[in-house]
């Protein structure tokens, strides 16, 4: 019987590492720009086409390679970061393991020109999935320019299972943004399709920052600074006024390597505890400066994952730097009128209303600079009478509105939902919740799950033509650069919705009109966390793109708690969302209404 055990190939073992090492492109720009950086380059230009699956080109001006090193560079586990086991607890450089060109090489197309400074002629080396196709002399820049053609082109598998481009290019920005934010003394460029999206001259971290996310940043940050014999800190913090939502921007450095660490994050977010909702999230730029002796960063290939040896203390470090940064920048006081007793409030002196002149009984002539033709008596008389059968009207298209939603639910096979009894007795619990009473017991309906529905049934509406409000003075809407492919994409949607869109560049997009019924948001936010509430719909591509889009419409655009509405909004509320076909479920799939019956009242009771 023959031997069974063969030893594989050396193309077979770098495409099984290359699954590890390159999962998409961000993958190869990582690794390539952290080889330039490792290279002592100084300025690295990135150029990708069509999100990485065309073409992956990194331009540096580091010390280059001579043709036996470039030669060496592919070859399985060769570096020139470490020489011994005991190197990796000294490690001062990004790489080390010597995985990563020969894992792109071996899934890719790669053109490799580079030469040293001290060299009079440079080389030219061409690898065809891990086969060397040809070396030879050539005349080029000192420094290394690699390109990266048809990535993944011999593993049709995973090719197939790459995101839509503006999936992928967000990928490939969010790497470039990290590596931008640990190395802001190298001057970074990022270019797709021939449009510049970055160009970063070397500068300090804050203004790398400013640099990469906008000038809005600049009035939000507060620097975290300590220093001990573990560690030292350095960084920023945002106020607690300017969290987010959706899109926070957290970053963990150490010793100049992005770094996840679910631990330190736990940390950060417990000293904004009671400063915030819980549903934001704070911005932080935080690096750690520690011995290399006391990490390991040789824990997984991307080297992403960081284990500490005096972790528990680090955390107590970082947990009191950064809740006493924001006790020392968010130390202004704050009167609450409520709470102050008779003898701590302030006097305000009363107006005395003998002491003002009479109003005029006519207006001012348009001559005098006292005119104002909007502060003129009314001319409408008998309000009373206008008016006197306006809840009469309402009560009854109420009732149709009910009747109708019941016939078409019976149509349906929805019959078990319903409808709300409109002379039901209404109770208010908070700002965001109403209790009805009807015959199966009591009713209670989250208002602002309720006013989500009724949106999204209304932006997924395409049978007519958007409604839009236009808006007296424009206004201009910053996106990160990481959202702008999405919004490419988004804004057909967005339009069809109401919106009047024009891109001004640089991620500003001016705002002309907004979707109808929309009063009282703040249309850049509103659009701001639309785009952000897409971006981070886990049910990705699984659900089309208008159907997302309006879901993160509806959750921009809703009310928010924090005002109340009256018993005539709520009731056209809830007529017209029981007007839909599926009243019950919101836009994200969360319960609109439950009803508690007599039993369950029994058994909470008990």
């Amino acid at each position: 019987m023959s031997d069974v055990i063969k030893l594989l190939p050396d193309s077979v073992a770098n495409q099984i590492a290359a699954g590890e090492v390159i999962q998409r492109p961000a993958s190869v720009v990582k690794e390539l720009v952290e080889n330039a950086v490792d290279a002592g380059a100084t300025e690295i230009s990135v150029i990708i086409k069509d999100a990485g699956r065309t073409l992956i080109q990194v331009v540096d001006n580091g010390c280059g390679m001579s043709a036996t090193d470039a030669r060496l560079a592919f070859e399985r586990h060769s570096t020139s970061k470490i020489r011994k086991a005991d190197d990796l607890f000294e490690l001062h450089t990004m790489g080390f393991r010597g995985e990563a060109l020969a894992s792109i090489c071996a899934v890719s197309q790669v053109d490799l020109r580079t030469m040293r400074r001290d060299d009079n002629c440079g080389t030219r080396l061409i690898i065809n999935g891990s086969k060397v196709e040809s070396q030879q002399p050539e005349a080029c820049l000192p420094g290394s320019n690699m390109m990266v053609r048809n990535l993944f082109f011999n593993v049709p598998a995973r090719r197939k299972f790459l995101k839509k481009d503006s999936v992928e290019m967000a990928n490939i920005i969010h790497e470039f943004e990290r590596l931008a934010l640990v190395n802001p003394d190298v001057e970074l460029s990022l270019i797709h399709n021939d449009l510049t999206l970055h160009k970063l001259p070397a500068a300090s971290l804050r203004k790398r920052i400013i640099d990469l996310f906008g000038k809005s940043l600049d009035q939000q940050l507060i620097p975290v600074e300590t220093d001990t014999d573990l560690v030292k800190l350095s960084g920023f913090i945002v106020r607690p006024e300017h969290c987010r939502k959706r899109g926070a921007l957290q970053y963990l450095f150490v010793n100049g390597r992005n770094m996840r660490h679910p631990y330190f994050h736990k940390a950060i977010m417990q000293c904004y505890e009671g400063l915030i909702p819980a549903e934001e999230m704070p911005n932080y730029f935080i690096n750690f400066q520690v011995d290399p002796q006391t990490i390991d960063v040789n824990i997984h290939p991307t080297k992403n994952e960081i284990k500490f040896e005096d972790e528990q203390a680090i955390r107590q470090i970082l947990y009191a730097a950064v809740k006493e940064t924001i006790g020392r920048y968010n130390t202004a006081p704050q009167i609450d009128f409520q709470t102050l007793t008779e003898e701590q409030r302030p006097d305000i002196p009363a107006l005395n209303l003998s002491d003002t002149e009479p109003r005029p009984q006519h207006a001012p002539s348009a001559s005098t600079g006292g005119y104002n033709p909007f502060n003129q008596p009314s001319s409408v008389k008998n309000w009373e009478e206008l008016y006197k059968n306006f809840e009469a009207d309402r009560s009854e298209a109420l009732r149709q509105a009910e009747s109708e939603r019941a016939e078409a639910s019976t149509l349906n096979g929805l019959e078990d939902v319903e409808p709300a009894e409109t002379d039901a007795t209404m109770l208010s619990i908070g700002n965001r919740y109403v209790a009805l009473t009807e015959a199966r017991g009591m009713r209670i309906i989250d208002l602002r799950r309720a006013h989500q529905t009724v949106l999204f049934a209304r932006f997924m509406n395409t049978t007519s033509a958007p409604a839009s409000q236009r808006l007296l003075f424009p206004e201009t809407a910053h996106l990160e650069p990481s959202e702008t492919p999405l919004m490419d994409e988004l804004e057909p949607r967005l339009a069809a919705m109401g919106f009047d869109l024009a891109a001004l560049g640089g991620g500003d997009w001016a705002i002309n009109a907004v979707p109808a019924g929309t009063d009282g948001c703040n249309p850049a936010e509103m659009l701001i966390q639309t785009v952000r509430e897409v971006a981070a719909d886990s049910r990705g591509d699984s659900l089309p793109l208008a159907e997302r889009a309006a879901a993160a419409m509806a959750v921009a655009a809703s009310f928010r708690p924090t005002r109340r509405m009256n018993p005539a909004e709520i009731q056209g509320l809830i007529a017209d969302l029981m007007s839909l076909s599926l009243p019950g479920f919101s836009p994200k799939g969360k319960p609109v209404f439950t009803v508690i019956s007599e039993q369950d009242l029994a058994k909470l009771l008990q």
